[in-house]
């Protein structure tokens, strides 16, 4: 559980500290790299369900940027997690593409935004591969995970 410095949205938990929870004798290291993959996961999830509630739009697809869309496991996992489609573009770094995007519509580079969505494309896309009722099950237990994170700091 990443709370070191608090657990944020959706949670609001300045008290909250990491920690790792359902070891037993038989972890390995790949147990937790495997595990902050999907943590990562379930943190996305969680702001999302979240997002859903407040706005009543109900997630489609979830189109992905940064580094960690290049990891095939937290894209599928994520995929799965969610229920949806996950879809990485080819330019993975759509932060800096949007500022030089708006610097090129500012100065006429570009004459529209129809000019950039051409420029778009996707590179890889995920779709759910495991069953939602087993998603479920095991979001309910990241769930009870992060309750065991409250209160650590008085």
């Amino acid at each position: 559980m990443p709370a070191f410095s608090g657990l944020f949205a959706p949670y609001w938990r300045g008290d909250a500290r990491g920690a790792i929870v359902g070891l037993t004798r038989y972890v390995n290291k790949g147990h937790f790299a495997r595990a902050a993959l999907e943590a990562t996961a379930w943190q996305t999830r969680e702001v999302l369900d979240a997002m859903e509630a407040d706005s009543g739009v109900t997630l489609k697809e979830l189109k992905v940027d940064g580094g960690m869309v290049y990891n095939d496991t937290l894209m599928q996992f994520q995929a799965d997690s969610l229920q949806v489609p996950v879809i990485r573009p080819k330019v993975a770094e759509t932060t800096a593409l949007g500022s030089a995007y708006a610097a090129g519509l500012a100065t006429g580079f570009w004459d529209s935004y129809e000019d950039l969505r051409q420029n778009w494309g996707k590179d890889k896309e995920w779709t759910p591969s495991i069953d939602k009722s087993e998603i479920e099950r095991e979001y309910a237990l990241w769930k009870k995970a992060v309750t065991r994170t409250f209160d650590w700091v008085e």
